[in-house]
């Protein structure tokens, strides 16, 4: 028996594997139990700082890396008390597979840690978003998203720095040192890039609009659905998808109509020049009769102008910034019942109807020729 455990397969006898796969299954059965336990006590820690932080949130968010992260060090550390087989020493292009081996081992441990600490992050900006819809900062609300997205991206240079350091021993300082000499290059070949990501700080920082607002900016008509680091998307009327440089909704005039304290309806009529001096004045007291209705806040109704073809009458109301299928339908009601009042006043519009009427003067020489050359111009011509 004491023969078999001292087997010795690819270099190492069989005692080693078994203690090797025990350790590695041992944590594997207990690691939800030991990522949890870590998991408070991290949490433990976390909320000495405030109070009010959500602990099953925290949980479900870092036991899974936790517990991954706990098995990769441990098959890691477990392995390497293994001596490496010379079975399985090979190379390929001048590395060796006992370096390739390590190098991966340090890869996926690098990238587990920061999968964790991403988490992290996506933790600390959820308990900030939580707070701000409590305390309605919306705009808060949406910068917190901006530096979380941040945040990962500069965790994901560091971590690719130590990849490149740690693993393949790659000198970071002199990439570092390469990038301060290439510094100018690089700026002018992303310079677009670099001036979409400070205008997107600007609007963070400034607050011009938010996620949801509904805006027009260089004849663009939507809702902005994302704030991003480089551009800003739109949901259009017409349910396209715009992306716009956030360089550009910063240098253009963006009007952002959710701020607006009222919405306004106009009404241009063009009344017939039949329509008496007692019947404009009436006409415009029955308007601003129906304008004056509990969801019209203010209005005003003038004759606007005389014109040699029509009275130009002109009536502007306003209501309370509400959704616009609430506001058409305001709109629809208030033209109906302008329509009803013209047909009860027999008021027409300018235009509406047209009369043209050939007059023979009794006398004139001309007169039979005019008919005749207008019947005959009536009259199709025979073929030839």
């Amino acid at each position: 028996m004491h023969d078999f455990w001292n087997m010795v397969i690819l270099g190492n006898p069989l005692r080693s594997y078994i203690i090797v796969a025990a350790t590695i299954l041992f944590t594997i059965a207990l690691k939800r139990f030991i990522s949890r336990l870590i998991a408070r006590q991290i949490f433990r820690f976390i909320r000495r700082m405030g109070a009010g932080l959500d602990r099953s949130a925290f949980l479900d968010l870092v036991v899974g890396p936790i517990g991954t992260f706990l098995i990769v060090l441990v098959s890691i550390s477990s392995i390497e008390k293994l001596h490496f087989p010379r079975e399985l020493e090979f190379d390929v292009y001048e590395v060796s597979s006992k370096t390739m081996m390590h190098s991966l081992a340090v890869i996926i441990l690098i990238c587990c840690f920061f999968w964790l600490l991403m988490r992290l992050v996506d933790y600390i900006s959820l308990v900030l978003r939580r707070k701000a819809r409590k305390d309605g900062g919306h705009r808060d609300n949406q910068l917190i998203v901006f530096i979380r997205d941040f945040l990962k991206a500069i965790l994901g240079i560091i971590g690719i720095l130590i990849i490149l350091n740690s693993a393949f021993r790659v000198d970071v300082s002199s990439i570092l040192t390469s990038l301060g000499l290439a510094g100018a290059a690089l700026a002018l070949a992303a310079k677009e890039s670099i001036e979409n990501l400070i205008a997107s700080f600007v609007i963070f920082f400034d607050k011009p609009f938010k996620t949801g607002d509904f805006l027009r900016v260089n004849a663009i008509s939507g809702t902005v659905e994302r704030i991003g680091l480089r551009s800003t998307r739109i949901r259009t009327e017409q349910k396209t998808y715009v992306t716009v440089p956030n360089k550009q909704m910063v240098d253009s005039v963006v009007d952002n109509l959710t701020l607006r304290t009222q919405r306004k309806g106009e009404l241009r009529l063009e009344l017939s020049l039949s329509t008496s001096a007692g019947q404009l004045d009436g006409f415009i007291a029955g308007v601003r009769k129906i304008l004056a209705m509990d969801k019209v806040e203010n209005s005003v109704v003038f004759l606007n102008d005389i014109t040699g073809s029509a009275f130009l009458v002109n009536a502007d109301y306003f209501t309370a910034p509400t959704a616009i299928e609430e506001f058409n339908a305001l709109k629809q009601q208030v033209n109906l019942r302008v329509l009803r009042l013209m047909e009860e006043m027999k008021i027409s519009i300018a235009g509406s109807s047209t009369t043209v009427s050939l007059v023979s003067v009794p006398g004139d020489p001309n007169a039979g020729t005019d008919q005749a050359d207008v019947a005959g111009a009536a009259r199709p011509h025979p073929k030839t």
